[in-house]
């Protein structure tokens, strides 16, 4: 009995020891410098493709309610419900997922690349703050968020352009749609046809929409989150209150210019050559006499829903 008894202990121990081992090298894998450094990347990629997969359907409704009455500045005034019920009706519901592999693409691209940026200059900031005995103000923080959203909406524009080609691509007439069956297709058949650098058509305005939405949505949630820690409010209450507010400040700052980037990543050229908007300037001059100031926010409700979870 004695010998069984030290058997099973000894396989109890064998077992433990296994088990400590497996966890040190996990922890020491966690702890590697490269690991350590792409941790962010790998967070904000995971966490912002989650995201996407939730509110790919507000997405959808968005760039159709940006595009609808285009050169018109009366008429009916489409409104979310009634946008989600034209694309089922025409199709069925997971048309609202339509360009879900861009959208999967641009996180993997665009928003790693964002939060792995922002996360990593704020360490450094940190680093900097302690060796001088201050602490990070509000302007350390913004001009980490704009500059990291800047450098990532270069990274992520042909994604960006992908994903807005294919959820407009229903409104054309059904002989003039490119029905492209993912996002490699669409990469690859636009480079195609209008040539590589076609993919970063729209770039400038992608780029000024990151960087105003990265102010307002990683600057103010920082913000938020700072003058919240000292107040009742439990950490998760803190957080999701922090989201809230950075949610609405990101979505009234870069709304503007998702318009713009939205209607010129969706036109094409004509035969003759020509585009309907010659670039921002333009658009933002033919769309104000044309539509009216308030359309570049047309959609800020559904722009918001679509915002606050990325926050």
């Amino acid at each position: 009995m004695s010998g069984a008894k030290g058997t099973l202990e000894d396989g109890r121990d064998a077992v433990k020891s296994a088990a400590e081992t497996t966890q040190k090298k996990s922890t020491d894998f966690l702890h590697i410098p490269a690991v350590r450094a792409a941790l962010p990347f790998i967070n904000g990629g995971l966490s912002g493709m989650t995201a996407t997969t939730a509110i790919q359907p507000l997405d959808m409704v968005k760039v159709r309610l940006q595009l609808a009455g285009e050169g018109v500045k009366t008429g009916p005034k489409p409104t979310p419900l009634s946008v989600a019920r034209e694309v089922i009706a025409s199709g069925k519901f997971l048309d609202l997922y339509t360009g879900l592999s861009a959208g999967l693409l641009r996180q993997v691209t665009y928003t790693t690349a964002r939060l792995g940026f922002f996360d990593t200059f704020m360490a450094g900031l940190k680093t900097t703050a302690e060796k001088n005995g201050t602490t990070i103000g509000f302007r350390e923080r913004a001009g980490a968020g704009l500059t990291a959203g800047g450098l990532a909406a270069m990274v992520g524009n042909p994604a960006d352009l992908a994903l807005i080609r294919m959820q407009s691509d229903g409104l054309k007439p059904a002989a003039s749609r490119a029905n492209y069956s993912s996002v490699f297709d669409a990469l690859t058949r636009i480079a195609r046809s209008e040539g590589i650098t076609s993919l970063w058509a729209g770039c400038a305005p992608t780029v000024i929409r990151a960087m105003a939405l990265n102010f307002g949505q990683l600057t103010f949630f920082a913000e938020a989150k700072s003058q919240l820690k000292d107040t009742s409010l439990s950490p998760r209450m803190q957080t999701f209150t922090a989201s809230c507010v950075s949610g609405f400040f990101a979505s009234f700052f870069s709304l503007p210019f998702d318009f713009v980037k939205t209607r010129l990543q969706r036109q094409t050229r004509a035969a003759d050559g020509s585009v309907p908007y010659r670039g921002i300037a333009h658009l933002v001059s033919k769309v104000t006499k044309e539509e009216g100031l308030l359309r570049f926010y047309r959609g800020f409700g559904t722009y918001y829903f679509r915002i606050a979870p990325h926050a």
